[in-house]
């Protein structure tokens, strides 16, 4: 990354959150990761805000007597922080909020709308990648975006493009431009694109053409130009021949537990997430780790089937397992590579 596209990343960020001297920063996210390198670090010294740093982000109680002592007006965070949070720091202890930005995972709307009901701001959704310096996309709350007479936020978007930043969606296969509504490959242009891989100039070919990123994430961009993404072409399983997005399957069991009632016992991550391991029949098979639910699996999977999903798209009940924690990295993301080491675990035949 060169100082151009953290300068330019930061002038973005600043254009769109209109920040100020009167704004304070509180800084959860870890500086290791280009979320909170650019967000808690640079843009606070970039701009007239203030910073107040805490290390630890899931020290939530501590967090929020900082919010309070500082009157942070600004948090940037992931979900599951914000689950963290929402159980243990009051609506007091946040009321000076009015900014909330989460990345690094996706954030399920039933979580954005309780945080809402609780502390009275509704969380932006953003999206990015360490090779678009952080932040691409941001979705924008009104009373922060000079234009208001245009929508600044869409749930289960991560908004618009920052000011700068381009998006395109190719055909995966083809790799043609795709219209409006139309999923493929999400491609990013700007001048927060990185210069390259550190000296792995063949790996730095195979995403960048023309100056276009390819960010290996599937997507489309809406009619109101408003990106979607419905997962990592590493979270999609190909069963029976047609592309499985983990990520869908995962919002339709949310939604199944949090109407009945039936929702995992809460942690401080993600109450669940799917994965897949090799079928000698159709590929690969979906694998559903959870938590502890009070809803019974085998009702669980009948509601999903009613859900509208595609029937190659259903795990069945024999493919979900109860695990204690699901794996996350220290960012707060899932650890793909451990939710597939534990699936396999977990599905192992036990010896006779």
């Amino acid at each position: 990354l060169s100082h151009h596209n953290i300068a330019g990343t930061v002038d973005a960020a600043d254009q769109v959150f209109q920040i100020d001297s009167e704004d304070t920063l509180m800084g959860v996210l870890p500086i290791f990761h280009s979320f909170g390198y650019l967000a808690t670090m640079w843009l606070p010294l970039m701009t007239a805000a203030k910073v107040a740093f805490h290390p630890t982000p899931l020290d939530s109680r501590q967090i929020g007597e900082m919010v309070q002592q500082h009157k942070a007006t600004i948090l940037f965070a992931t979900p599951t922080f914000l689950r963290s949070y929402m159980k243990r720091c009051t609506t007091e202890q946040f009321a000076t909020l009015n900014l909330v930005v989460v990345g690094a995972e996706k954030l399920p709307t039933d979580l954005a709308e309780q945080y809402r009901e609780k502390y009275g701001v509704l969380p932006q959704e953003g999206y990015g990648a360490t090779e678009t310096t952080g932040p691409a996309a941001v979705n924008v709350p009104d009373h922060r975006c000079q234009m208001v007479h245009q929508k600044g936020t869409k749930l289960g978007t991560v908004g618009r493009p920052l000011p700068g930043c381009l998006a395109k969606v190719l055909d995966v296969d083809s790799g043609k431009e795709l219209a409006i509504n139309q999923e493929g490959l999400v491609h990013l242009r700007g001048p927060n694109i990185m210069l390259g891989y550190f000296h792995k100039p063949e790996k730095t070919a195979e995403v960048l053409h023309d100056g276009w990123y390819n960010t290996g994430d599937m997507g489309f961009v809406d009619e109101e130009g408003f990106l979607h993404i419905t997962g990592r072409m590493n979270r999609f399983s190909k069963i029976g021949g047609e592309m499985v997005p983990h990520l869908r399957v995962e919002d339709e069991l949310l939604k199944i537990l949090a109407s009945s009632n039936g929702a995992p016992v809460e942690g401080q991550g993600p109450p669940l997430a799917v994965t897949s391991l090799p079928d000698p029949k159709k590929g690969e098979r979906l694998i559903v780790l959870h938590l502890p639910m009070s809803k019974p699996v085998n009702e669980v999977v009948n509601d999903l089937g009613k859900s509208g999903l595609p029937n190659l798209w259903l795990p069945s009940s024999d493919c979900f397992f109860q695990v204690e924690q699901i794996p996350l990295l220290g960012t707060g993301k899932l650890d793909l590579r451990g939710l597939k080491q534990l699936a396999q675990q977990m599905a192992e035949p036990v010896p006779s």
